[in-house]
């Protein structure tokens, strides 16, 4: 919690200089995290230098160089765990796949009495909760039919 409230503190001056100095009205940012939206691909690539470099200059920071990417919205956007289309918005595989594996491991671990209901009901209200901001409603009735459980 505390890194995203430093990021947010830290990186208020890439925001402002973004939508007051570069004048993007398609920018988003989540802790150390921001997407730029427009349908000029040139203009996209010129600005990965400019905020490279106010980055450097004035906050000492760098971009990734593996995490600088440019794409169609067609091919769906990779942001905060998800991937975002034009109409519709899935969780990244890797997220399932990390959710899958822990919900597993939770229910070994209640059918052995070394996890509470309670709490095994807790882990799978918080990830159906991160689908919620999902189209994957078949993923949910999946994961809420194979793991849940209730107090008796």
């Amino acid at each position: 919690m505390t890194s995203q409230l430093f990021a947010n503190l830290y990186l208020h001056e890439l925001d402002d200089f973004i939508k007051q100095e570069l004048h993007e009205r398609y920018y988003l940012r989540y802790s150390d995290d921001f997407i730029i939206l427009s349908s000029d691909e040139s203009h996209l690539s010129s600005l990965i230098a400019v905020i490279r470099e106010f980055l450097v200059r004035k906050l000492r920071l760098e971009l990734h160089p593996k995490k600088v990417i440019l794409r169609k919205l067609s091919q769906g956007i990779d942001f905060v765990g998800y991937v975002v289309f034009e109409h519709y918005t899935l969780l990244r595989t890797s997220t399932q796949q990390r959710m899958k594996k822990r919900l597993k491991t939770a229910y070994a671990g209640y059918l052995t009495d070394t996890e509470t209901a309670t709490s095994m009901d807790q882990r799978l209200q918080s990830y159906l909760g991160i689908l919620s901001h999902a189209n994957q409603h078949s993923l949910s009735q999946a994961m809420e039919n194979a793991y849940g459980v209730r107090e008796a």
